[in-house]
């Protein structure tokens, strides 16, 4: 009976630790049970913010209608880059890559009058890429975005009949990419490639000057919306233009340089 008496302590405290055990992993469980319930159904409370995605599956080509969209809750902060909340932004736009049925709808997806889908091309206009010379510098500073004039040069000096003549063509235009991996162009050389937005009658410019001159562009300042037009300048030209006009040496006019004279008149009396 002493020894059954010693033995019961030790047993009772192993049920007490297997108990507290489990009461630890319930009430983790319970825990967690209960913080997805909560989560749950605070984020379906509040709504989110809705987030547009296809009703149904959608092929290139297909104008969106309002019954093409549909509106979830998007639990974020903020929607994902590019992504839409309001049908009537969407509606209207042509389908420019496949959607598949509840995925999210994409600026990139859509073709509109801003915008061309993927192209950044808007309507009425044109991509134009053109091979780049004599502009090594300012390739370097070009950016999407920024504005450039397409200064055109043809000829070569040594003659007059081959001399060198350079207009600017275009200005003002877009630059949509810039790719400084020369490629070789219609003339033989292999130059970076610079690709323009411009409207038809400018991409027809762009062409023949590609293709037979010459192309140089100036980068412009962003707020800089003058349009100064001109024709064609000449090498011959340039050299014989004036500078600035220099005052023979000796006809200063500084009051430093040109004494003042002594005053004439009557000699003193004697």
């Amino acid at each position: 009976m002493y020894l059954m008496r010693d033995s019961e302590p030790p047993m009772k405290k192993n049920n007490l630790l297997k108990l507290l055990g489990i009461a630890f992993v319930v009430a983790i469980v319970s825990t967690g049970i209960f913080y997805g319930l909560f989560v749950t159904r605070l984020t379906s409370s509040t709504g989110g913010k809705a987030l547009l995605v296809a009703a149904h599956a959608l092929k290139p080509g297909v104008v969106l209608q309002a019954a093409d969209v549909k509106s979830i809750s998007w639990p974020g902060p903020d929607l994902p880059k590019g992504s839409f909340s309001n049908p009537s932004d969407v509606v209207g736009s042509t389908v420019f890559d496949p959607i598949g049925e509840d995925e999210p709808i994409y600026s990139s997806h859509l073709a509109n009058p801003q915008g061309g889908g993927g192209t950044g091309v808007p309507e009425g206009m044109r991509a134009v890429s053109v091979h780049v010379t004599d502009s090594t510098g300012v390739m370097n500073l070009l950016r999407a975005g920024q504005r450039v004039d397409v200064q055109v040069v043809v000829g070569r000096t040594g003659s007059d009949k081959n001399e060198t003549q350079v207009r600017t063509a275009l200005e003002g235009l877009r630059v949509l990419s810039v790719s400084l991996q020369p490629e070789q162009g219609s003339q033989g050389q292999n130059l970076p490639v610079v690709t323009l937005l411009a409207k038809p009658t400018e991409a027809d410019v762009l062409a023949a000057a590609d293709s037979g001159a010459r192309v140089r562009l100036t980068l412009r300042n962003p707020l800089d919306q003058e349009s100064r037009g001109g024709g064609s300048l000449s090498l011959s030209t340039v050299m014989r233009s004036s500078g600035p006009t220099q005052k023979p040496a000796g006809k200063s006019s500084s009051p430093l340089q040109n004494p003042v004279k002594p005053a004439t008149g009557p000699g003193p009396q004697n």
